[in-house]
């Protein structure tokens, strides 16, 4: 019989088990229970860990191997996604409706039924936006949420979470703006979690975990922009992609 790890509810500062742990088969599985505090989740993207469960489940964390993940910079932009880019249907900002994003992103998706952002996730990660660690994307059309994406930032690291699009291309139009403006910052790296073949077609690339965790381990020994963010005024996201091979 395979046991995981239980951290207890009231438990926000034990160490979690070592990544090397997690099981292989579901691939990542690392521990489960614990709360959703803003210090019990730093603690965990500071080891290349993140929560994962449905509704009925306890709080379940995850350390996948592989891992998928953007080098800001390394985007690849396809013609038709430079051409929408170039239009400038769109507005970008940051931190503007954290919790519209939040939402945006919970709403079921066609052909899905229910979310895996829970009451209890999002009421986490708003919290994380509080303490200046969660940042919201938007992207707007004509004064309307169309698309955007939602993380949490540590040292130059960026945590992807989820992203959500309203009108065609939106969510890679967010994804454009943020690869850019994390480049200016000489941020080391975007995590995606789990390689989907719509991630690898934009330029992200898997990582074995060991590699992933030393990465992370060099990122979030340096100093965090806490706080909102905001775009700088010169960016162009279609300097910071390469074109579609």
């Amino acid at each position: 019989m395979i046991r995981i790890p239980w951290i207890s509810p009231d438990d926000h500062s034990s160490p979690f088990p070592n990544v090397d742990a997690a099981l292989s088969e579901p691939n990542g599985l690392l521990a489960m229970g614990g709360p959703l505090s803003p210090e019990r989740l730093e603690a965990a993207y500071r080891q290349g860990i993140f929560p994962w469960f449905a509704e009925d489940q306890p709080v379940l964390w995850w350390s996948p191997d592989p891992r998928a993940v953007f080098i800001p910079g390394r985007m690849r932009l396809s013609r038709s996604l430079r051409k929408r880019l170039r239009q400038g249907r769109f507005r970008a900002t940051f931190d503007t409706d954290f919790e519209a994003v939040i939402d945006a992103c919970a709403a079921p998706r066609a052909g899905e039924h229910g979310t895996w952002i829970t009451h209890e996730m999002r009421r986490a990660y708003i919290d994380l936006h509080r303490c200046g660690i969660g940042h919201s994307l938007e992207i707007w059309h004509k004064g309307e949420l169309a698309g955007g994406l939602y993380g949490v930032s540590l040292g130059p690291a960026f945590f992807g979470e989820s992203m959500f699009s309203r009108m065609t291309d939106a969510s890679k139009v967010a994804l454009a703006w943020l690869n850019a403006q994390l480049r200016r910052w000489d941020f080391s790296l975007i995590d995606c979690q789990m390689a989907t073949p719509h991630l690898m077609s934009l330029g992200a690339r898997e990582i074995r975990r060991n590699e992933f965790t030393r990465l992370i381990r060099a990122a979030t020994s340096e100093p965090t922009r806490r706080g909102a963010w905001q775009f700088d005024p010169d960016l162009d996201p279609l300097d910071a992609g390469r074109d579609d091979a």
